[in-house]
C-alpha cells in the first residue's frame, strides 16, 4: 500500500530580531526604520536584522551600519538574545496547543517545520487555512509577522517558503513535486534553492547547469563524478524529492559526538593576543565536556585571517590521551595552533572542535601522565563549576581572563555571540 501523502508547513518569522524589537517597543515593523546591531562594535558593526520597512527601502539584510544610506533615519536596537529566545518558546507553546510536540521540528530560531498531515482533518482546514489561523494567531498573541510555506514533503515545504511564498500577497506559498517543477525548475540564480551554495553554483556552471532544470536532465554519472555521494540529494531535490521525515530527523542518532565553538574578535588580532583566546576557547569547551560527563582524544582549531588577505588555516591533532583535562588539552592545542598559524598576519576569527566526545567512561592516559596532579585539577574544576552554576559565568575567572585581548568576560555575557539581556 503506498504510503500516505504528507503535508508540511514551514513557518519563518519575518526579519525576527528586528520585528520582536518592534513588538516591544509598540511599533509596526513594516512602517519603522529600525536594525538590530551593536553599536559599540564600530561604525562596521553587523546588522544581525533589519525591519521589513528598510528592507523595502532598498537596504539589505545583514549589512553593516556603514552600509545603510545617509538619507535613511532609523532606531538601533542592541541585540537581546534571550528576549528573542522567549519569544521563540512562546511561538513553540503557540504550536502545541495544535500539534504534538512529535510533529514539530525547530529548525532555527525564527523556523519551524510541522508535520499537520493528521490535524487537518481534525479541525477541518485546508492546509492554507490551517498556515493562515497559525500565522495570525501568532501575530495576535506576539505581534510577529510569519510567512509559510507548503509542501508534500519538508523540501517543498522549505522551497515554497523561501522562494513562492516571496511572490504571492498573502506570503504563503505551496508545491507539489508537479508544481514544483512546472513553476521553479528554470528559476534562477539556483543558490535561491535550500543547500545550494555559491560553491555547489560554481561547480555546476562547468556543466553550463544554471538551474534545477539542468540539474534534473545532467546525466547522473557526471553528478556523481562531480559530487560523490552528495549527487544523491541534488539529484533528489531538482525533482523535487525528498524521503526524509520529521520522524526520521526525532530518530537520528549520530554516529560520533563533537563538541566546538567559534568566535569573530572584536578587531584584528596578532598571533599572541590570539592565542589567549584560544587558550579561553580551550578551557570553555574542557568544561562544558567535565559538564557532560564526556571526553575527547582529537582536537581541530580554525584560524580566519582579517579581510581573508589569505586562506583560513588550522588542522586536527590525535592526543595520546583521552580526556577532558584543560592542562593536559591545551599543551596539544597550543602546538597545534603554533603550528599551523601565520604569525605575520592579524587574526579575525578562531574555532575550535573537540572531536570523538565519548563517555568518560573512556577516559585515558599514557605512562607519562602525573595521575595525581590530573585528579587534584579535576576536583578543583569541579569546585568551580559548582560556584559559577550558582553565581554566574564570572563569577570566578582566572588571571588570564583579565590579559589585554581576552574575550572570556564579554563571551560569558552574550548569548550566541550577541547581547544577552
Amino acid at each position: 500500500m503506498a504510503a500516505k501523502q504528507r503535508t508540511y508547513l514551514c513557518i519563518d518569522m519575518k526579519c525576527f530580531y528586528a520585528s520582536v524589537e518592534c513588538a516591544e517597543r509598540g511599533l509596526n515593523p513594516f512602517e519603522t526604520n529600525l536594525v538590530v546591531a551593536d553599536e559599540s562594535r564600530g561604525k562596521n558593526a553587523l546588522c544581525l536584522a533589519i525591519s521589513p520597512k528598510m528592507k523595502s527601502l532598498g537596504v539589505k539584510n545583514r549589512c553593516r551600519l556603514s552600509d545603510i544610506p545617509k538619507n535613511i533615519h532609523y532606531i538601533v536596537a542592541m541585540p537581546r538574545m534571550k528576549k528573542y529566545i522567549e519569544y521563540t518558546a512562546d511561538i513553540y507553546e503557540l504550536y502545541l496547543h495544535y500539534i504534538d510536540a512529535a510533529d514539530i521540528h525547530v529548525y532555527s530560531i525564527d523556523e519551524s517545520f510541522l508535520d499537520v498531515t493528521d490535524y487537518l482533518s481534525i479541525f477541518n482546514k485546508t492546509p492554507k487555512d490551517f498556515a493562515k489561523m497559525l500565522i495570525n494567531e501568532i501575530a495576535d498573541k506576539t505581534r510577529i509577522p510569519a510567512t509559510c510555506g507548503i509542501g508534500t514533503n519538508l523540501y517543498l515545504a522549505k522551497i515554497a517558503l523561501d522562494i513562492t511564498a516571496k511572490h504571492v500577497s498573502d506570503h504563503i506559498g505551496y508545491l507539489d513535486e508537479e508544481t514544483y517543477r512546472a513553476t521553479l525548475w528554470a528559476h534562477r540564480p539556483i543558490t535561491d534553492f535550500w543547500q545550494i551554495a555559491y560553491g555547489t553554483a560554481k561547480r555546476l556552471a562547468k556543466y553550463a547547469i544554471y538551474d534545477m532544470q539542468g540539474v534534473a536532465k545532467c546525466p547522473t554519472d557526471v553528478l556523481y563524478k562531480e559530487f560523490g555521494i552528495n549527487a544523491e540529494l541534488l539529484i533528489d531535490h531538482a525533482w523535487g524529492r525528498e524521503s526524509c521525515t520529521i520522524a526520521d530527523i526525532k530518530s537520528y542518532k549520530s554516529k560520533s559526538k563533537s563538541i566546538s565553538s567559534s568566535q569573530i574578535l572584536f578587531s584584528d588580532y596578532d598571533i599572541e593576543k590570539a592565542a589567549i583566546v584560544i587558550s579561553e576557547m580551550t578551557l570553555s569547551g574542557c568544561q562544558r565536556m567535565m559538564r557532560e560527563h564526556v571526553v575527547t582524544n582529537s582536537i581541530s582549531i580554525y584560524v580566519g585571517y582579517s579581510k581573508d588577505v589569505i586562506p583560513p588555516t588550522g588542522g586536527t591533532i590525535k592526543m595520546t590521551v583521552t580526556t577532558h583535562v584543560f592542562s593536559v588539552i591545551s599543551d596539544y592545542v597550543n602546538t597545534l595552533f603554533r603550528r599551523t598559524t601565520n604569525p605575520k598576519v592579524p587574526i579575525r576569527r578562531l574555532g575550535i572542535t573537540f572531536n570523538n566526545v565519548m563517555d568518560e567512561g573512556c577516559e585515558g592516559y599514557d605512562l607519562f601522565t602525573d595521575f595525581e596532579k590530573v585528579e587534584r585539577e579535576k576536583h578543583l574544576e569541579h569546585a568551580v563549576l559548582d560556584i559559577k552554576d550558582k553565581f554566574g559565568k564570572n563569577s570566578m575567572l582566572r588571571a588570564a581572563d583579565l590579559q589585554e585581548g581576552a574575550t572570556a568576560i564579554i563571551r560569558n555575557k552574550l548569548v550566541g555571540g550577541h547581547n544577552g539581556e
